[in-house]
């Protein structure tokens, strides 16, 4: 049997400039939808992913920009890197881990992503 990670939330503040940052970096805004004065759901997904981001009202109790670790998988991180500062997003330049290439970066709530390139082990 699969189980397959389809979404998480990432609590914000304010709905419509988190969609809009997310947006901006090139997330494909899939839903938006008041269901009731408490509860509006918002998903969000990155180009290709199996697995998509909620935001929201009502969506969470936890407190905006308390996540950290929210990890992609890019083909180069250096053009991935370009992307972001292309889009005015304050991201770190690559950094070689040794696991793989890292640029990192957070949402105007603070909640930080990391975005690797995988290392090649073909060599």
């Amino acid at each position: 049997m699969d189980w397959k990670i389809e979404l998480v939330a990432i609590p914000v503040t304010d709905v419509d400039r988190a969609k809009d940052f997310y947006t901006k970096i090139g997330f494909n805004a899939d839903h938006d939808h008041r269901v009731n004065e408490n509860l509006r759901f918002v998903q969000l997904t990155p180009p290709g992913s199996g697995c998509s981001i909620c935001l929201g009202e009502g969506i969470t109790e936890a407190a905006p920009g308390s996540v950290e670790g929210m990890q992609m998988v890019v083909a180069n991180a250096e053009d991935a890197y370009r992307q972001l500062v292309a889009a005015g997003v304050q991201a770190t330049p690559v950094q070689d881990l040794g696991w793989g290439l890292f640029t990192f970066f957070s949402d105007p709530d603070g909640n930080k992503w990391a975005v690797q390139q995988m290392p090649d082990y073909s060599s």
